[in-house]
């Protein structure tokens, strides 16, 4: 399998791609649409498929060598799947249900992954207009249309924990799981951004003790991992990976700056 450089002329490419996905999501979000049922129960739209088609044609014309996992192409067998040492893994649109319920904090997330690390990552807000990158080597960056700077995540331990999670019901698991701390507060957030607040250091922790799927974290895990941060598997500690098994399920995880 072919590997690929992080040059700064590819990064520019694939930040591009993430903002181009992001005007086709938009034009969607702003109009009625459809949504309808995939066979999970989980919801799909027409901003969905189009952002997929997008990011696809384009990544097959920046690495036509390099495999591609999408949300929206998942059925590739773990027989062909296993034999990667290099792909892109996205997700067209992560949030779904806070796109539906149009408060614009879903994103797209395009992440590269070598040896099941990913080693680049971009996630673009495109309502919000901010755009999350970095990876291996590049360090961690934030880019809106005024500006962009470097980013990393919280430095010194602050006495109230900063709890990034879903805006839905809290989990009994999730209230056992706080319960370590004497003082937090809760940060509610929808889709990756949830990994990105924590790598621009504007949120400590996000405990995942539900499902997610390995297009879900993996560029905003890039993104945690260039700003100083980990996510890690909740029971063994160990670094979360992707493409080492037939489930693209990932175990429950904890993302965190490096001070707790």
């Amino acid at each position: 399998m072919e590997t690929i450089e992080l040059s700064d002329n590819l990064i520019r490419k694939i930040n591009d791609v993430a903002l181009d996905a992001g005007n086709k999501v938009i034009s969607i979000y702003e109009k009625d649409f459809n949504v309808q049922q995939k066979s999970d129960s989980s919801p799909l739209t027409e901003a969905d498929l189009a952002s997929h088609q997008c990011i696809v044609d384009a990544l097959s014309s920046i690495a036509p060598d390099i495999p591609i996992l999408s949300e929206e192409s998942a059925d590739i067998s773990w027989a062909e799947r296993s034999a990667w040492r290099t792909y892109w893994l996205i997700d067209p649109l992560d949030g779904t249900k806070e796109f539906i319920k149009k408060n614009g904090e879903f994103t797209i997330n395009i992440a590269l992954i070598q040896n099941g690390t990913p080693v680049f990552g971009s996630v673009y807000a495109p309502v919000l207009e901010e755009l999350y990158f970095g990876g291996k080597d590049i360090g961690a960056w934030k880019q809106t249309a005024s500006q962009k700077q470097s980013i990393s995540v919280a430095r010194s331990s602050n006495p109230t924990i900063r709890v990034v999670g879903s805006r839905s019901h809290q989990s009994e698991d999730i209230q056992n799981y706080l319960k370590q701390f004497s003082n937090y507060e809760l940060v509610p957030m929808g889709s990756s951004l949830k990994i990105c607040l924590i790598a621009e250091g504007k949120a400590d922790i996000y405990p995942r003790l539900g499902p997610t799927s390995e297009w879900d974290t993996a560029a905003a895990h890039a993104v945690l991992k260039a700003a100083g941060g980990t996510c890690v598997l909740y029971d063994n500690n160990q670094e979360l990976m992707y493409n080492t098994k037939d489930s693209l399920l990932n175990p429950y995880f904890i993302a965190q700056g490096p001070t707790l």
